[in-house]
C-alpha cells in the first residue's frame, strides 16, 4: 500500500507538474531545491499513509472488517453519491480542525513548518508534510470506513477527489475554468486562488474541500491572485486557466 500511495503521488503530482510547465513554463523555475525537499517529504509521507490503508485492505479482504461493500444494490443507488458526500464532508471537517491544531506555536515549529517550506507551494507539495502531520492525514479515511457504509467505487471516487483537490490546489495557478472557481460554486470549494493565500498569510483559509467551516469560523480571507477580499492586500498574481 505505501508503494500505491507513493505511484499514485508521483503519478499525480508528476502529471499536474508537467501540466504546469507546459502552461506557465516559468511558473516553478528556481524552485528546483523545494521542489526536492517536497518529494522527499512526500514520499516519507506515503510510508506513513500506507499503514493503516494497508491495515483497511487487509481487514476488509480477509476478515470483512469494514463497511466498504461491492454489491451494487446492497444499499440504494441514491446513497452512492450521498455516501461520497458524507466521507468528504466528514474529511473536510477532520481537516480544517487539525490543521488549525497544527497553527499553534508549538506544533507549527515541530511539525507543520515543513509544509509551510513551500512558499510558493507546487504541485509536488500536496503531501509534503511532516510525519507528526502525515499520522493526522493518514488516519481519517480509514477510520471512516469502519463507521460509515461505502461501495469500493465510491471510495475509490473519494480518493481520486481527495488526490485532484490536493495536488490542485497547491500547484499555484487555476486549472479550473473561471466560470468555476469565480462562479457561485467556487464561494463554497476551495481551489488553489484560496488555498495559497493560506500559504502566504498562514492565519486563514484552512478548509480542503469547502469553505463552509472557514466561513463559520470566520477564517475565510477569499481568494488570492485575483482581488479575492478587497480588504487584505492583493496576493501576487495567480496564473488562471484562460
Amino acid at each position: 500500500m505505501t508503494l500505491i500511495v507513493g505511484v499514485r503521488y508521483l503519478l499525480s503530482s508528476g502529471g499536474f507538474a508537467l501540466a504546469t510547465r507546459l502552461r506557465h513554463p516559468g511558473l516553478y523555475r528556481g524552485l528546483e531545491p523545494q521542489i526536492r525537499r517536497e518529494i522527499y517529504w512526500s514520499l516519507a509521507s506515503a510510508a506513513i499513509y500506507g499503514i493503516p490503508a494497508g491495515v483497511v485492505a487487509w481487514g476488509w479482504r480477509t476478515h470483512g472488517w469494514t463497511r466498504i461493500y461491492e454489491d451494487v444494490h446492497a444499499f440504494p443507488l441514491w446513497y452512492l453519491p450521498l455516501s461520497v458526500l458524507l466521507y468528504l464532508l466528514a474529511h473536510d471537517t477532520w481537516f480544517y480542525w487539525t490543521h488549525r491544531w497544527m497553527h499553534r506555536p508549538r506544533w507549527f515549529r515541530i511539525a507543520h513548518a515543513v509544509h509551510h517550506a513551500s512558499r510558493p507551494p507546487t504541485a509536488w507539495a500536496a503531501m509534503a508534510f511532516h510525519p507528526v502531520e502525515a499520522i493526522t492525514g493518514a488516519v481519517v479515511i480509514p477510520a471512516l470506513v469502519f463507521l460509515i457504509p461505502i461501495h469500493v467505487a465510491a471510495l475509490g471516487m473519494v480518493l481520486a477527489i481527495m488526490t485532484v483537490m490536493g495536488v490542485t490546489n497547491h500547484m499555484g495557478w487555476e486549472v479550473f475554468p473561471r466560470f468555476l472557481w469565480r462562479g457561485p460554486v467556487g464561494e463554497w470549494l476551495i481551489t488553489a486562488s484560496h488555498h495559497q493565500r493560506h500559504h502566504e498569510r498562514y492565519r486563514c483559509n484552512y478548509g480542503l474541500y469547502f469553505r463552509f467551516w472557514d466561513r463559520l469560523c470566520g477564517t475565510d480571507a477569499g481568494v488570492g491572485g485575483f482581488g479575492g477580499d478587497v480588504a487584505l492586500q492583493k496576493s501576487p498574481h495567480i496564473p488562471e486557466r484562460k
